[in-house]
This record gives C-alpha cells, structure tokens and sequence, in this order.
C-alpha cells in the first residue's frame, strides 16, 4: 500500500501511504513530476493521484471491477488511462480533472505494458498477443457529454501474431511515430504510422522483459541481468549495460570500483524486471528480479558509471535485531549495525551511519548494506519468481516456499549470532569472519522464537 519515492542523489526516502489499504498494482509520474497515478487490486480498484510535493491524494477514480493493470498520464497532461486485469476488461480514459470517463472500451486479454505517443493524440497497449493502437482525438473531440467509445485499431503484426508482448515505447523526437514493442521471447519490433509491423529484431536471450526509449535510444531488459542497448533510428546493437552484482555476491569484497565490472564465469546474474529512463540527467534506473536496484549514467553508453544503488532482501524480512552496543573493543560490528533475516534465505548486516572511524570499509554496492550472509550458500530463492509470465504475477504474492530466516539473536558478548530457520534448523555464526559454527536440525517445522539466556545466570 505505499509508493515509495527515493532520491539517489541524497540517498533519502519519502512515502505515500494509500490510506484505502489495497496494495498498489501500477504508477506513474505525470510529465511535470508533479503528480503520481497510481493504480491498486482488490474489490473495486481505485486510480488515485497523489501530489508529489504534499504527499496527499487529489483525486480517486473509480472504474473498474478487480484491479488496474497499467496507468498513465497523457504527455499534455489532460487525460489519465487506466487499463483493468484480464478479467476486469476495462480500459478507461479520464478527463481527471472534472473527475469523468470521457472514453472507454473493452479488452479482454491480459495487457501488461501502455504507452503513449509524444503528442498525446494516441496510445499503445500492449499484451498477450495483443499490440492495439487507440486513438484520443477521434474519440474525444465530439463534444459528447457522457462516455463514448474508445477507437481501437490493432498492429499488422504478421507472423508474430504468437507473441506475448511485455514493454512498449512510442518514440521520441525524431522517431515520433513509430512505436517499439519487446515481446518475452526476445524480439525487438518498430512499427511505423500505419501500425505495421516494419522490423524485428532477435535479441539473443532466454527471456526478455522491458524497454524504454530516449530519442536516440532503445534500451531492452533481459534476463540474467542483460540490458541491451539500440539505437532508436536504425535498430542497429550498440552496446551491453554493465550487468548487476551476481547473485550471492559477497558485498564486504566489493571495494574496489572495478570489481563491478569483472565477470565471474559461471555466475548468474538477477534478471532486469524494470527499466525507466530519466532523460535530463541521462540516467536508466533499473529494477532487477532479486529486488535490488542500480541507476546507471548513460551519457556515454561506452563509458556507463553507476549513480547509485541497494540490495535488498527479495522476499519476506522474517525478524529485525539491533547489534549491542560495547564501550571496549570487542564489537565485531561498528556502532547502531542491525541485522534482518529473511525468506530469501540470507541474513544482511546494515549500518546507515557514514562513520569514517570503522574498519568496515564502503563496498561499491550499497551505502548502507555491510554484509550478506547466504545460509546454506544458497541463491536459489533470491529471485522473486511472481513478475514473470505464467508464474501467477496478478496475485502479486511470493509463492512461499518453506525456506528462509525466521528469527535470529546476536549473543549478550556480541560475538556470535544465533538464528533459526523455516525447515527446523538452528545455526550459530561467529560474527568476526562470519562463519557457521554451529548446525543443528533441531525441530520438524518452522523455529519462532529463541533467546540467549542472561549472561550473569
């Protein structure tokens, strides 16, 4: 139920809270930045719009049944689109100042990305099997009071008509006109004013996921942490984005710059989920399936830096614990570290302070993250598998698999941790090198509860 906004430039945190309790499902930033739509599921799905600044909501539209797949924000700022779930069926376009569905229609399969083209005279839904051209100005300028029917006319897609397409982009500048759609089986299609489609291009992966586009740029997000770079007039490959950590990366090693950059050869890396364009700072802010998130400087696609970014848990945070604090020398971490465990199986040693004082240097991921421990070295529950096709992604529910942290106590001397997991078992690290000490399979299901006893008894 929040929409969180983070400032990477002063690495700091607000929030708006949807006081309707219904968990958010879609957002988006009005062009000006001054506004946030948001869509939600549940019975009786609202589109609300926030004001960024006072973090309050200015308006709450209802229309559809179940919940809203996607929103937007015309580019000339005069209408709002919401598109409903596959079982919902409704696609709406507001006239959200005056509060009115000024068009409407039906869809009835699964859309999972929209877009609008820079005049804000048409937008693009996009889906399974499904790429729809709808036009405002034909459906809008009769000056109808009450709702008129939405004009819809589907892309010429030929021999690709198979596809489930995943993230579309009108384009920009130059490119006005042309729309570009990236389907989960790897292809990057262009169709021209007609709705044809004119190329397409395969993008050598096992899955892909996103895109979005600058007026020179095509950027695709991909599996194993892939995000290919094209340029916008010609189709013609340009470049890789560097790719993210690997997955169960130890962050501690992390100090030098360089090490985002070297390849490990049989890694795997986290998938792209998501993927946005700022482009007066020319930044790509993306979203990658174990829930961390990197925003890259992309002025020079040759020359990529890293702006800012965090790993966090991928599913579940179990338990919270905060490091003792010790006047002498024996704390094994420096002063006001925390400790979460979680369902993604690992336990995360954080420390928002920038204390200069700490032998714990600053690795090149995370300001705040000093240390992951992965239990039973295993990465196989860092993805969060509910984003992709077929894998149950309206529910938006984690499947809960009997894996992960369930609770943890740092002992009285604060030189060991204790933590108990979801299959039973109980493990003791030793916290200046981090090392399991101690493994016990001491119950049949899930741990709930431990605690060290006194130290003076």
């Amino acid at each position: 139920c929040v929409v969180v906004i983070l400032n990477p430039k002063e690495n700091k945190q607000q929030h708006l809270f949807n006081t309707a309790r219904k968990s958010l499902s879609a957002l988006a930033f009005s062009p000006d930045g001054k506004y946030i739509v948001t869509g939600e599921n549940g019975h009786r799905p609202a589109v609300r719009i926030w004001d960024v600044e006072e973090k309050s909501q200015v308006a709450e539209m209802l229309g559809h049944k179940y919940g809203v797949a996607c929103v937007a924000f015309s580019p000339n700022m005069k209408h709002i689109v919401s598109m409903g779930y596959q079982h919902d069926m409704v696609l709406n376009v507001w006239d959200w100042k005056k509060d009115i569905v000024v068009a409407s229609n039906k869809v009835s399969c699964r859309v999972i990305a929209l877009s609008f083209s820079e005049d804000s005279s048409y937008f693009v839904t996009v889906g399974n099997r499904h790429v729809r051209f709808w036009f405002l100005e034909v459906s809008t300028e009769a000056k109808v009071t009450g709702t008129v029917p939405l004009v819809g006319r589907s892309g010429i897609l030929g021999e690709l008509h198979n596809n489930v397409f995943c993230g579309v982009a009108c384009g920009r500048g130059q490119m006005t006109g042309s729309t570009f759609c990236v389907s989960y089986s790897g292809l990057l299609c262009q169709f021209n004013e007609k709705r044809v489609l004119e190329k397409w291009i395969n993008l050598k992966v096992s899955l892909s996921s996103c895109l979005c586009v600058s007026q020179e740029l095509i950027f695709c997000g991909c599996t194993d942490g892939i995000v290919r770079i094209f340029q916008a007039h010609s189709l013609q490959y340009l470049a890789n984005l560097p790719k993210p950590h690997y997955l169960g990366v130890d962050v501690a090693q992390g100090l030098e710059p360089s090490f985002l950059f070297c390849r490990k050869s049989e890694a795997i890396y986290p998938d792209t989920v998501a993927l946005i364009f700022d482009p007066i700072h020319q930044w790509l802010s993306c979203v990658y399936k174990d829930h961390s998130i990197y925003i890259w400087d992309v002025k020079d696609i040759n020359k990529v830096g890293k702006v800012w970014s965090e790993l966090f848990h991928s599913s579940y945070v179990w338990n919270v614990e905060v490091y003792p604090e010790f006047k002498d020398q024996r704390a094994c971490l420096p002063s006001g570290s925390f400790l979460t465990c979680s369902s993604d199986n690992t336990i995360r040693f954080w420390n928002m302070d920038s204390s200069p004082d700490s032998h714990w240097q600053k690795n090149i991921f995370s300001n705040t993250l000093l240390k992951v421990v992965y239990v039973e070295n295993d990465i196989q529950h860092l993805q969060n598998m509910s984003h992709f096709p077929d894998r149950g992604s309206e529910n938006g529910m984690p499947v809960d698999m009997k894996a992960g942290v369930r609770v943890m106590q740092v002992s009285p001397d604060g030189q060991h941790l204790a933590s108990g997991d979801r299959s039973g078992n109980l493990r003791i690290h030793e916290l200046h090198f981090m090392d399991e000490l101690v493994k016990v399979e001491a119950h049949d299901a899930e741990v709930l509860c431990l605690e060290y006893s006194k130290p003076e008894t």
